[in-house]
């Protein structure tokens, strides 16, 4: 690209936008796409899968080099660059003679360092972008680890791409985003723009505007959406694909909120956070209370020979503190994520006691 990529990501007015098919299929198909998306103007790189690492063996794995050819004539066309996925070294060698403006690094190769390092290895001596989508697994020491072997080779126009974690059935995402580890991704790696990929954390097109907007108020730099001409006759992912137009409808209707308004004073602000760090205090003071006292009652299980974890007392514990907290208008999810760190650390504590 013209300008260091992720130097442009950061400059650019959010979001940026990284739109296209999720298989390039054919040359119909990839022309008139890219064509719509130019027509639409709000995209600034055309993503598209050559190879496409599949689940199944039968399932359709891309289109292979020819594909090449269809994609960089038609971005040519509209002036516009493009970024495709490489697994191994082989998809690198490929994609840098058929002149990718951009990598990406898919999430079933992040969560290889095997595979991370020969791709990084590959690249050295190139000053190409290179995007790096989440582990499969929820895991940020290997995401991180991933851009730090990236730097290590001299690579360092560098993007996270935040596209969700594999999890067995969720009942409402195809990739849980566990917006948590994103969060800590920015505050361990600052400089590096992070883009949200809403269609594989959806996995559906009705919840795309829904993660696109928590995207965009977490201060996200830029969305990276799968787009097609009709993608109900998509060759892959057809649930979560749109149609160049929908893209636009869906950006249209995000709130672009900005790091500070002017409707409050920062004195105001500074009154909520200290009114938190308040609370936050007293509540750190109460579980090192509770703490202790799952001690003692170590301590009493150790001097009567009790096992520490009692199923039944536990389950009463879930049911009666998880109907407080609907009482309280406190999500069940949030509430039992921290009713189970506390029984963790009250067993640990208690484990300590009793094998002293």
């Amino acid at each position: 690209m013209g300008d260091k990529l992720a130097k442009q990501i950061l400059e650019s007015t959010r979001p940026f936008v990284i739109a296209g098919p999720c298989s390039v299929e054919t040359e119909e198909q990839t022309h008139t796409i890219i064509q719509q998306l130019a027509t639409e103007g709000k995209v600034q790189l055309i993503r598209a899968g050559i190879w496409k690492p599949r689940t199944r063996p039968d399932s359709f794995e891309g289109i292979g080099e020819r594909g090449f050819s269809w994609l960089k004539e038609a971005c040519q066309q509209v002036n516009l660059p493009f970024t495709v996925e490489v697994a191994n070294t082989k998809h690198v060698e490929i994609a840098l003679k058929e002149g990718a403006d951009v990598l990406w690094i898919g999430a079933r190769t992040t969560v290889n360092p095997f595979a991370v390092q020969e791709i990084a290895d590959s690249l050295k001596g190139t000053q190409i972008p290179v995007m790096i989508k989440n582990p499969v697994n929820p895991d940020l020491n290997l995401w991180i680890g991933a851009f730090e072997r990236m730097q290590q080779a001299g690579i360092n126009d560098l993007v996270a791409i935040h596209r969700g974690f594999s999890v067995y059935k969720h009942e409402v995402y195809r990739n849980v985003p566990n917006w948590e580890i994103p969060i800590a991704l920015k505050q361990e790696l600052p400089t590096i723009p992070l883009i949200c990929d809403p269609s594989h954390i959806a996995g559906r097109t009705d919840l795309l505007l829904e993660v696109s907007q928590k995207a965009m108020d977490l201060n996200y730099a830029g969305l990276m959406i799968e787009t097609h001409p009709n993608p109900e006759k998509a060759w892959s992912d057809a649930k979560q694909q749109i149609t160049a137009k929908g893209l636009t409808e869906l950006l249209n209707a995000l709130i672009l909120r900005t790091r500070q308004s002017d409707n409050f004073t920062t004195e105001e602000l500074e009154l909520f956070r200290k009114k938190v760090a308040e609370l936050d205090s007293t509540m750190f003071e109460l579980l090192s209370e509770r703490m202790k006292i799952s001690e003692l009652i170590g301590k009493f299980k150790k001097d009567n020979n009790i096992t520490i974890l009692q199923e039944e007392h536990w389950k009463n514990l879930l049911d009666s503190r998880l109907k407080l907290a609907h009482e309280l208008q406190l999500s069940s999810e949030f509430v039992r994520s921290i009713l189970d760190a506390i029984h963790l650390e009250s067993i640990t504590r208690q484990i300590n006691v009793m094998n002293k």
